[in-house]
C-alpha cells in the first residue's frame, strides 16, 4: 500500500550546459510540485502507514531549503535538472522518512516532471 502528500515551491535556476543564448542558459523560474511516496503496510493498531503531520514537518523543512531560492546555489544538487533534485530530495528525505518509495517533481505548466524509485540495487 502506499500513500503520497505533496508540496510546492517557486525557484529559479539556469542551466550550465545549456548553448549560449539558449532560453536556459539565462535564469528562469518555475513552480515545482513535489510528490513524495510512501510504502509499507498500516500498522494495526493506528491503521496508518505515516501519520501525515508527522510527514508535513519533515516536508516542510526540505521545501524551505528550496522556496523562492536559486537552485544553483543548493550544495550537493549538481545542475538543477528535473533530474537531480529528484535525487537531491530523495537524499534530505530517507532519512527521516525510511518507508520512502517514490519522489516525483512536476512542472505542471510545462507538462514536465521526473520520477524517482530511489538507487538500483
Amino acid at each position: 500500500m502506499r500513500i503520497y502528500k505533496e508540496f510546492k515551491f517557486e525557484a529559479a535556476h539556469f542551466l550550465p550546459s545549456a548553448p549560449a543564448g539558449h532560453p536556459n542558459s539565462r535564469i528562469h523560474g518555475h513552480s515545482f510540485r513535489v510528490v513524495v511516496w510512501m510504502e509499507g503496510e498500516p500498522d494495526p493498531t493506528t491503521g496508518l502507514i505515516r501519520e501525515f503531520g508527522d510527514m508535513y514537518e519533515v516536508l516542510d523543512s526540505t521545501r524551505a531549503q528550496l522556496d523562492h531560492n536559486m537552485l544553483n546555489d543548493i550544495v550537493d544538487l549538481g545542475p538543477p535538472t528535473l533530474e537531480n533534485i529528484c535525487i537531491w530530495l530523495w537524499k534530505q528525505l530517507k532519512p527521516s522518512l525510511r518507508r520512502l518509495a517514490r519522489v516525483e517533481i512536476h512542472r505542471d505548466s510545462c507538462g514536465e516532471g521526473c520520477v524517482y524509485d530511489g538507487p538500483v540495487a
